[in-house]
C-alpha cells in the first residue's frame, strides 16, 4: 500500500515531482538553462505534466492551474495527481521526492491526497497479482510543507478509504454478513474501538423484523454490528450515530430485479455499511474528540424457499407493522431496525448512508450524493460544506411531508414502497418514520460503485462518503 512520508530534505538520487503554477518562477529550480527553456515552452503550450529525463533520475513538473474558488483549486490539485501517478508507474519508479513551488498549503495537501487515492488497486483474485502491483509506493515530502500530523492524517484517511473500497469490491462468495462483521471486529479491535456483534439468535430475541424478514430467503445468517468511539475528551455528550446499509448481495428477492445487468453490481449494496465501518476506524485512529457510534445491519437478499413476499405484513423492531409491496425495497427495512436501535442512545444526529434507490442514481449520476432529512439547516450546511471540501458533493432534495403520503397502507401502519416519482425521497421518508432524533439520509447509489474510473476514483468501489464524514466530524470537534 502506498504511503506518504515526511522527509527533511530532497534525496538527490531519487526522482522528484515539482508542483508549480503556470506563472511560477522556475529560475529557483535546480535545472539547466536548456531545461528551463524546454520547461517554459511546455508551460506556454499549457502542458499539465512535463517530464525531464535525466536518465539516472527523473523530474516531473506538475503544473497546477489556478482557480478563483478554493474547493475548485483543491480538486484541480487532486486530479493533477492522476496523470502523474500513471506516468510514475509506467516508468517503474518506486519512490519520489515531492517539492512544492506553489506556496499553497491546500494544493500540496490535496495533491498528496490525490496521489494516495489514485494508487488503489484491487488485485486479490488475479492469479498473478504479485506481478500486477504498482511500482510506485512511496512519496517523500522534501520540505516542511505539511506537519507530521497532517502526513499521518492523510495516510490514515487513505487507508480507511481503501478499506471501504476493498469491502465493496469483495464478492458475496467471500463477504457474507458474518464475514463483514468479522472484518469490522478485527479492524475495530486494532483501532481500539468498542465493538459489539449480534448474531441471528440475539437479533431474533430483539425481534428486528425488518432485518430478519429480508434474511429469510438466505442460507447465511444476518449480523448487526455496533462500533463505538467514546473518548474521554469527547466534546459531545450525546453521540452522532452513523447507520450504514449492509446488504452484501441483493437479487431483489422474490421481486427479482427485472432490468438487464441490474444485478451485476449488487455486491456493492453494502456500500453504506463499508463507509460506516471505514469511517469509524479512521476517527479512532485519528483520535478525534467526538463521541460517535456506527451501526451496520447486514444480510443478503435472496429469493430462496422461505423468502418474504410482496403482500407480507411484518413487524419491525419498534413494533411498527409494514406492508411489503416490493421485496427489492429491502434496504430501508434493515436500516429502519438499525435506526430504531440507535434511538436508545439519544443521538444528537443520525446520519444514514445507503445505496438505497435507483432514483437517486438516475437523478444525479455517479458524481454526487443525494441528501435529505429533517435535521437543522445549519447541520445540513455543515455536511454540504464537507462535501464541497472533499469533492464528494451533496445535493439536498426537498423533504416535504407530501412525499411520505405515498407510503400509506390499507392493511398496516406503513408500506415499504412509495410512488415511482420522487422514489428516493419517499425512501428517506420511510426511514424518518423510525428516527426519533434529527436525521440526515445520504443515498450513495450513484457514486458508491462506478463502471469506469473517474479521475482518482477507481472503477468499482469508490469509498465515497468516508472523506466527507471525516471532514465533518473533524470540524465538529
Amino acid at each position: 500500500m502506498i504511503r506518504l512520508y515526511h522527509a527533511k530534505q530532497k534525496d538527490a538520487d531519487t526522482s522528484t515531482i515539482l508542483l508549480i503554477h503556470p506563472d511560477s518562477d522556475i529560475s529557483q529550480t535546480d535545472i539547466s538553462n536548456e531545461e528551463k527553456k524546454y520547461l517554459e515552452k511546455r508551460i506556454n503550450a499549457k502542458d499539465s505534466l512535463i517530464w525531464l529525463n535525466r536518465y539516472n533520475t527523473q523530474l516531473f513538473f506538475v503544473v497546477i492551474k489556478k482557480a478563483d474558488e478554493i474547493n475548485n483549486q483543491k480538486e484541480i490539485a487532486r486530479r493533477a495527481a492522476v496523470e502523474t501517478v500513471n506516468l510514475l508507474n509506467k516508468q517503474q519508479i518506486e519512490v519520489c521526492n515531492l517539492i512544492d513551488y506553489t506556496a499553497h498549503h491546500d494544493i500540496i495537501y490535496c495533491f498528496c491526497e490525490g496521489v494516495l487515492l489514485t494508487s488503489y488497486q484491487f488485485l486479490k483474485y488475479f492469479k498473478n497479482h504479485d506481478e500486477m502491483v504498482n511500482s510506485f509506493d512511496a512519496l517523500h515530502l522534501a520540505g516542511e510543507y505539511l506537519s507530521p500530523e497532517e502526513v499521518e492524517e492523510l495516510n490514515i484517511i487513505n487507508q480507511s478509504v481503501y478499506l471501504a473500497r476493498d469491502l465493496i469490491n469483495e464478492p458475496v462468495s467471500f463477504l457474507t454478513a458474518t464475514k463483514l462483521a468479522e472484518i469490522a471486529s478485527e479492524k475495530a479491535q486494532e483501532a481500539k474501538l468498542h465493538v459489539d456483534v449480534k448474531y441471528k439468535k440475539e437479533i431474533e430475541e430483539l425481534k428486528m423484523g425488518g432485518l430478519l424478514s429480508v434474511n429469510k430467503g438466505s442460507v447465511d445468517p444476518p449480523t448487526f454490528t455496533t462500533l463505538t468511539w467514546k473518548p474521554d475528551n469527547a466534546v459531545n455528550a450525546d453521540p452522532i450515530a452513523l447507520v450504514g446499509k449492509g446488504i452484501v448481495y441483493d437479487t431483489g428477492g422474490l421481486s427479482l430485479k427485472p432490468t438487464p445487468n441490474s444485478m451485476d453490481t449488487m455486491k456493492a449494496d453494502m456500500g453504506g455499511g463499508a463507509v460506516v465501518i471505514a469511517t469509524m476506524i479512521a476517527i479512532a485512529r485519528l483520535k478525534l474528540p467526538v463521541y460517535v457510534q456506527g451501526f451496520v445491519p447486514a444480510t443478503d437478499n435472496r429469493p430462496a424457499g422461505n423468502a418474504y413476499t410482496p403482500g407480507d405484513i411484518i413487524t419491525m423492531y419498534d413494533r411498527t407493522t409494514v406492508e411489503i409491496k416490493n421485496t427489492d425495497a429491502e434496504g430501508r427495512l434493515i436500516l429502519a431496525d438499525a435506526i430504531t436501535f440507535a434511538n436508545q442512545f439519544k443521538p444528537q444526529l443520525i446520519i444514514n448512508l445507503a445505496t438505497l434507490t435507483g432514483s437517486a442514481a438516475m437523478a444525479i449520476g455517479p458524481y454526487g450524493i443525494v441528501g435529505m432529512g429533517n435535521a437543522s439547516n445549519s447541520t445540513k450546511e455543515k455536511l454540504f460544506n464537507s462535501g464541497e471540501n472533499t469533492y464528494e458533493p451533496v445535493t439536498f432534495f426537498p423533504f416535504l411531508e407530501e412525499y411520505g403520503k405515498s407510503l400509506k397502507s390499507d392493511v398496516a401502519d406503513i408500506s415499504n414502497l412509495g410512488e415511482r416519482e420522487g422514489g428516493a425521497i419517499s425512501a428517506g421518508k420511510f426511514l424518518e418514520h423510525f428516527a426519533q432524533h434529527p436525521l440526515v439520509h445520504f443515498d450513495i447509489a450513484g457514486p458508491a460503485f462506478i463502471k469506469k474510473a473517474i479521475d482518482y476514483r477507481p472503477k468499482g468501489g469508490t469509498g465515497t462518503g468516508v472523506r466527507l464524514l471525516i471532514d465533518y466530524l473533524k470540524s465538529f470537534s
